[in-house]
Order: structure tokens, then sequence, then C-alpha cells
């Protein structure tokens, strides 16, 4: 069941309609026979070299970093250093830095612009966030303040580089820590120039340049100005974009090295000063702020998003996973010799039954318990460590295949739809926000949150507060946009391939491709 993952996306837009952004989440790089004979011998000579070099620099940035910090309280570090310390570590650092860059082959950074003070702009905000070579916006930001994650600072080096910059950390074990976050950049960015500027990168990972992600609120919470900074590399090939599909790590790092040289331009725009609803609403601040770095760079700005470790896209009024779990799902039954027709199902409609994982184990007949434990991973799971087993009857149904759309989703309204006390003289059972949110993060991939605020948006037109059978088959299967996505992708087990236009990536990407899995 191998999906396609090509390097732009067409949604499913009716004819006419507004043209297709480009999918960010993939990165394609293509060689000529010139070009990789080329890669190949500087990759043999330079890129060891340089690598080698980079990594000695790198260890060369601990003193500085230590010194900064050594013998402070943690009360001490809670204001911004200042004296020899700042002096000293701070030159220090930012050269060893530059240094590094330049071996990696950076040879040029070009500013365009002139960054504001720390009055002016407490906040910077970078993007496109395309790469682990991004950091390199710091050093014509004069080594601002950022925001990692606190389990960074048990990386060598990295924490230490860390600790010297006294950035905000956020723990992603501690539901605290985010609350927490807030109230320290709030705190830094009014406190009238006496922190250094705190920079972000709103879009929260990588991209492959060609749109802008959607903004995370962090940046903007504080609802004081901020500097949008842009970050290019106009190289003849780009070999530093790191997307979610595409070159790896180390493969980004040797091609890159093995450029003669590669150009980074920084460019500065005009500081960006909300308006009162704009600080009132951090999201509407972010969205702005995007739309003009979007403008000024050229691109798109999406609503394309990562959600926990997924890429979300947006198709009409649709969230959807680019590869839902239901895909991977129906290759550990496949490889396990698991036809998904030979199931039986009898999931009781409208009531929840929990299962255990051996149970789970037990009615889909299978007897290795890495793919027990794999499969049943595919669902959500309760405090209890119990699946629902409806979602297992109607993830099976959709892998079968056997089913046409509008039996398909005449399943999955049947299993999830209720009758409540108060609808007892209304029109039957409804599909309500848990059920048909259930549905959706199921079959699409779609993020729960924003299927309940669609289901909302659909129920406005009614009193009531759930969908008929009828309303939810006109959305799913009738809808010219959304019947073609429901189309393609309850129809996983259907393998396409690079040639095929009907694969659900080729449907929300525009053109399919075999797919190349991060960090080869």
């Amino acid at each position: 069941m191998s999906q396609g993952s090509p390097g732009d996306w067409a949604p499913l837009y009716p004819t006419p309609g507004p043209p297709a952004p480009p999918n960010p989440f993939v990165h394609e790089l293509h060689l000529s026979r010139l070009q990789r004979v080329k890669f190949c011998l500087l990759g043999a000579l330079l890129a060891p070299i340089r690598v080698l070099l980079a990594f000695i620099v790198l260890f060369l940035l601990w003193p500085f970093a230590w010194l900064q910090v050594a013998g402070l309280t943690e009360e001490q570090l809670q204001e911004p250093i200042t004296g020899w310390r700042k002096t000293v570590c701070h030159s220090g650092v930012l050269g060893l830095s530059r240094l590094l860059f330049f071996l990696l082959g950076f040879l040029r950074i070009r500013v365009r612009g002139q960054r504001a003070s720390r009055l002016q702009a407490p906040v910077l905000v970078a993007a496109p966030h395309s790469t682990f070579f991004d950091p390199i916006v710091l050093l014509p930001c004069d080594l601002p303040k950022v925001v990692s994650r606190a389990e960074n600072l048990s990386v060598p080096v990295i924490g230490a580089l860390l600790r010297f910059n006294q950035a905000i950390l956020v723990s992603r074990h501690d539901p605290a820590s985010r609350r927490r976050v807030v109230e320290e950049v709030r705190r830094r960015a009014t406190s009238g120039g006496k922190w250094p500027q705190v920079l972000f990168f709103p879009e929260g990972t990588c991209s492959n340049k060609k749109a802008l992600l959607k903004f995370k609120p962090g940046a903007f919470i504080a609802g004081v100005p901020v500097q949008p900074v842009l970050i290019r590399y106009p190289n003849s090939l780009d070999t530093t974009s790191w997307a979610w599909r595409g070159p790896g790590v180390l493969k980004v790092l040797w091609l890159t090295a093995s450029q003669p040289c590669s150009i980074v331009d920084v460019e500065f725009l005009p500081v960006y000063r909300p308006s009162p609803e704009e600080s009132r609403d951090p999201t509407l601040y972010a969205n702005n702020v995007q739309r003009v770095m979007a403008q000024a760079l050229g691109i798109p700005a999406t609503e394309c998003e990562f959600v926990g470790s997924l890429p979300v896209i947006v198709v009409g009024r649709l969230k959807v996973a680019l590869e839902p779990q239901l895909w991977e799902l129906g290759r550990v039954l496949r490889k396990a010799g698991l036809s998904p027709g030979c199931v039986d199902t009898e999931a009781e409609p409208g009531r929840s039954r929990m299962i255990s994982q051996e149970e789970f184990a037990r009615q889909l007949q299978l007897s290795d318990p890495q793919t027990v434990a794999g499969a049943f991973s595919y669902f959500q799971q309760d405090a209890r460590g119990l699946v629902d087993f409806r979602d297992v009857a109607l993830a099976l149904a959709a892998l079968d295949g056997g089913r046409s759309l509008e039996e398909l989703t005449r399943l999955a309204f049947e299993l999830f739809a209720e009758e409540k006390e108060e609808q007892a003289e209304g029109p039957g059972r409804l599909l309500y926000k848990d059920g048909f949110s259930t549905i959706l993060h199921l079959l699409l991939g779609s993020p729960h949150p924003a299927a309940r605020t669609l289901h909302a948006e659909l129920c406005q037109a009614g009193a009531r507060q759930g969908l008929s059978l009828c309303e939810f088959q006109d959305f799913s299967v009738h809808h010219p946009l959304h019947g073609k996505l429901f189309g393609t992708y309850l129809r996983p087990s259907q393998a396409p391939n690079a040639s095929s236009p009907a694969s659900a990536p080729a449907l929300a990407n525009g053109a399919a491709q075999a797919p190349k899995q991060k960090g080869d």
C-alpha cells in the first residue's frame, strides 16, 4: 500500500478555482549525472575536512559558553548577564559561531534592511524555517535569546550553548511548562529593553521554503511589536532544505558541505506594530504577520502545520493528514498476512465496546506480539489502555475496499450516530461532534479540534447539534471537493503509484511520486 508523496500538491478546488499552493512538507533533490560526479568528488575531498573542522570549532565553543554561567545561581540567571562575562563570552561565541558556518561552506551572509533595537521590537520572528542551518540567522541578529526544548539541555555542547543563551525552555512532558514559557516570554518582551531580543521560528518545524506553514501564536502572545526576518538560500542547487519527506540529516549536511560556496540572505523587514485587536488576539496577530512575510517572500501563506508528528494540509474546509495513520495500519496488517475483509467486526451501532490489546489480537487473529502492539497503537486509547471496537470495525471496513463510498459513510454514521433523549421526537439518530471528529480523525487524520470546529459550522444551518445521515453524506460524498477526498482516503487499500492521478497524495498534491523516508 505504498502512497505517493509529491513535491507539489493541488487541493481539489472546483474548476475554476484559486491556484494550488505547493506542498511545504516534501523536498525532492534531483541531481544530473554531472552534478552527481561533482558531489562525489567534492564529497570525498571537501566535505570530510569541512565537517571535521566544524565539529572542532563546535567543541571550542563550550569553554566560552560554560564561562559565562559558571558560578551563577538560578536566581542570578533570571536576569540578563552583564559585565565582563557578557563582553568576553558573547564576543567569543559570536566569532566562533561565524567561523563554524564559514567552515561548513557558508562563505557569505548577505544582510538587507536594518535590525530594530530591542526597544523598537523586543521579538524577532524568522521564516521560512527550512533547515537545521537556520540558526545562522542568530549571527546578524547579535545572538538573541531563543526558545528551545528542555530536553536539548542534555545534548553535549548544545546544552551548554542554551545555558549561555539563557534560552527559554519548554518541556513536552510538563503540562505547566507552556504556561511558564508564555509568562517568561511576556516578562522579557515587556522589560523595556532590559533583556535582549527573543528570536522565534513561528512555523515550529522545517518546510521546503515553497510556502509558509501556519504560524504558532507563541511569539505574539505578549502583544508587543515584532520584526519579521526573512531567510533565503539563493544557491543554484537547494541542498539545505530538511523537510518532513526528503533527504535526511546526514545527506543534507554532506551535500551542503560539498558545495564550493553557500550563500545566505537575511532580510530585516520593517517593524510590525500590532493593532489593539491583534494585541488581544495572538492568533490574528500571527496570521497577519505570516501574510506580510509571505508577500515579501513571494510564496503562499498556508494553514498547513504539524499536529503531533504528522503534517496536516488543508483541503477545502477540511484539515487532513498528508498520510493518515490508517494507511500505515493497512501496511502493518498486510505484512502480517491479514485480510481486513476476513475479520468478523460485530460492532454495535451507536454503542462503544472497549477492548484490550489481548482481545484486539484475538479478534484480528494476530499472534505476533510486535505486530499486535504496532496495530493496536494506531487507535485512540482511553485512560485504561482500551480502544473502542467501533474504531477498529470502521478502519477494517475502509481497508477492505469492498464497499462503495456511500456504504462506507453509511457504516461510519451507523457506528457513531446517537439518539439522545432530547432528540427522541426529532429526526432519529444524529452524528454529534465527538462521533464526527472520531470518523474524520480515524479515516482522514484530521485533528480533533479542527474536526469539532467544522462540525459546529456544518450544524449552524439547523437548530440541531448533530448531523443526519443525509447531511453527513452531502458533506462527505456529494460535495465536489470533499467527495473526491473521502473517496480516495477511504480506499487506501487500492495502492496508488506515481502515475495514478487518483491517489490520495495526487489529489492533495497534484502529482504523485515514490516517497523518500526521512533520515536516509
